[in-house]
């Protein structure tokens, strides 16, 4: 069992070695990088909204004047 195991490792440094020696010769192409997909829109909830909060926070404090400042 150990002979086999350690033909195993011999036989997986000689192919490893043999990669190398081929990326670094240029004879083989070196993987490029994947191009990074763009990330789905981010729905924001209201409850992260500052605008949404601030207007909470003074309809909270005032709640006699329940209309928009901005409009």
């Amino acid at each position: 069992m150990l002979k086999f195991l350690l033909v195993v490792i011999l036989v997986a440094v000689v192919i490893y070695l043999t990669t190398r020696a081929i990326q670094r010769r240029g004879i083989a192409p070196t993987p490029r990088p994947r191009p990074k997909r763009p990330e789905p829109p981010r729905f924001v909830g209201p409850d992260d909204d500052p605008d949404f909060l601030r207007d909470l926070d003074r309809k909270r404090k005032h709640p006699e004047h329940p209309e928009d400042p901005d409009a």
